[in-house]
Formats: C-alpha cells, structure tokens, sequence
C-alpha cells in the first residue's frame, strides 16, 4: 500500500512538473525596429513635412503650448486638417501652419 501512495505521488509529480513546463510563458525576444516610410526632412519646411504624414497619427504642439494629436487629413499653405483627434474621435480639427512649433510621431515600433 505504501508503494502505491509512493508510486501515486511520484506520478502526480511527474504530471504537474510537465504541465508547468509546458504552460510556462517563453522569452520571446523584441527588437526596436523602423517603421518603413516615416521620416523628416531637415531642408524641407515645416509645411513640407507634414505633407509626409497625410494619413499619419502626429503630434502637433502650438506655440500656445496647447497639442493635438490626430491624423494629418490635409496640409494647405497656411492650414493643416487634422482628424480624429485623440480623446475627441469625433472631433476635427483646423490648424494654422505658423502657430506649430513642433510636431512628433511614431518612428520605431517593436518587433517579436
């Protein structure tokens, strides 16, 4: 009887042990990569860049110190369409060109 309760919890060891080993989460290893397509150019105008970004989600901060982040819709001579805005997905909206002071966006992106 005592080989049996022996046999029995070496077996349920047994069990467990692979069931754990089998469920353990693996490592999986990221690298930061570069999204094909993204990119500013220093000798371009403010204005020129952003025309890169239609259909991209920019940041956009005003001299005012104000930002809005969105999708670049439109870039005109002095106004810039920016839609779906962030926190207002229903929202767009209409900003002057020489009132930005900055604008940022994603340029890298992880991958498994």
């Amino acid at each position: 009887m005592k080989q049996l309760t022996i046999l029995s919890l070496m077996l349920l060891l047994t069990v467990l042990f692979s069931v754990g080993f089998l469920t353990t989460p693996q490592k999986v290893e990221a690298g930061v990569v570069s999204i094909e397509g993204i990119k500013y150019d220093v000798n371009f105008s403010l204005e020129d860049n952003l025309k890169l970004f239609v259909g991209k989600r920019v940041s956009v901060t005003l001299d005012s110190g104000k930002t809005f982040v969105g999708i670049v819709k439109e870039v005109g001579n002095h106004l810039m369409w920016l839609e779906k805005l962030e926190g207002k997905e229903f929202f767009d909206a209409l900003i002057r060109i020489n009132s930005i002071t900055a604008i940022d966006t994603r340029f890298r992106d992880l991958k498994p």
